[in-house]
């Protein structure tokens, strides 16, 4: 099995920190990050392939104590934003990946975490269109 386009974009980049609150006021005063709620920055941007679509990458401090992470000793997360998730899945499968737990879905989208040669946990996101979208439109960072 192939597929075209496996990873379409970072989705996220997640972090832990001693103290999220902090980190979050710092990148504002300091960087202009924008941190609307506990979930962190919020970019947008226009796809390429539908410029008529709007699309976001999240940027967020965890916890330092955050289990989130786990297996991974790592302290942080990267979240590719995919297409298809149950059938790249299934071929991550056939390829030997190590998937880490079961695929999750939520009202914003799908979600599964892979083990990369060196133990970093990847998080995958098939996101939808929706209540996600709605809840950020107009924080972003990026404007």
């Amino acid at each position: 099995m192939t597929m075209k386009k496996r990873v379409t974009g970072i989705g996220g980049i997640f972090f832990k920190s001693k103290n999220p609150k902090s980190t979050r006021e710092w990148y504002n005063k300091h960087l202009g990050i924008q941190c609307p709620d506990e979930y962190g920055g919020v970019f947008e941007w226009q796809k390429t392939s539908k410029p008529e679509e709007t699309a976001f990458t999240i940027w967020s401090p965890f916890e330092e104590n955050t289990e989130y992470f786990q297996p991974s000793e790592k302290d942080f997360m990267f979240n590719y934003r995919v297409e298809n998730l149950v059938e790249l899945l299934k071929l991550l499968e056939e390829e030997g990946v190590e998937i880490v737990g079961e695929m999750q879905e939520f009202e914003y989208g799908k979600f599964a975490w892979i083990l990369d040669p060196e133990g970093n946990k990847v998080e995958l996101w098939e996101p939808i269109e929706g209540p996600f979208s709605e809840m950020y439109k107009g924080k972003s960072t990026s404007e």
